[in-house]
């Protein structure tokens, strides 16, 4: 029993310890419980609708959300998480990643194409100087990842 005790009680939010104790109270821990799933069922239902914009809009890079959902799923949603894995539009490169963290070569390309063509309408916009500059170092250090994973 106290090691069941000890398991809720890691997985307990901090802020709901009381000085003094070393366990939680276990009807906070049940609530926080259920605010951590729905916020990660909402960061996974954000993600898959954007993967599925991604798609049909080629600006959207599509991977990357469909990864970030079924991550976010793996921690509220299993049974989600599951279709997600076996779909055929998003399975693979799921697969793919959760084997070796890699990137097919196609969408290696695409990613690239699309950090150019929106760091160039960014130009063509005229933004100022100082956002062009966060946003080629923010477009760098994602090409650096997405180049650096295995194909």
């Amino acid at each position: 029993m106290d090691l069941q005790r000890d398991q809720i009680a890691a997985f307990a939010c901090p802020q709901d310890r009381q000085p003094g104790r070393s366990e939680c109270r276990p009807e906070l821990i049940r609530q926080c419980g259920f605010v951590r799933r729905l916020a990660w069922q909402v960061l996974g239902g954000a993600a898959l609708g954007l993967a599925v914009l991604g798609v049909v809009l080629p600006v959207l890079p599509t991977t990357p959300f469909a990864i970030l959902a079924a991550f976010a799923f793996s921690r509220s949603v299993p049974s989600l998480q599951m279709r997600l894995e076996n779909s055929r539009a998003f399975g693979p490169a799921i697969a793919d990643w959760k084997a070796r963290g890699a990137i097919a070569p196609r969408y290696k390309r695409i990613a690239m194409a699309m950090m150019c063509f929106a760091f160039g309408l960014s130009v063509a916009m005229t933004v100022p100087i100082s956002i062009l500059a966060v946003q080629a170092v923010c477009l760098i250090a994602a090409a650096i990842f997405i180049l650096s994973r295995p194909n």
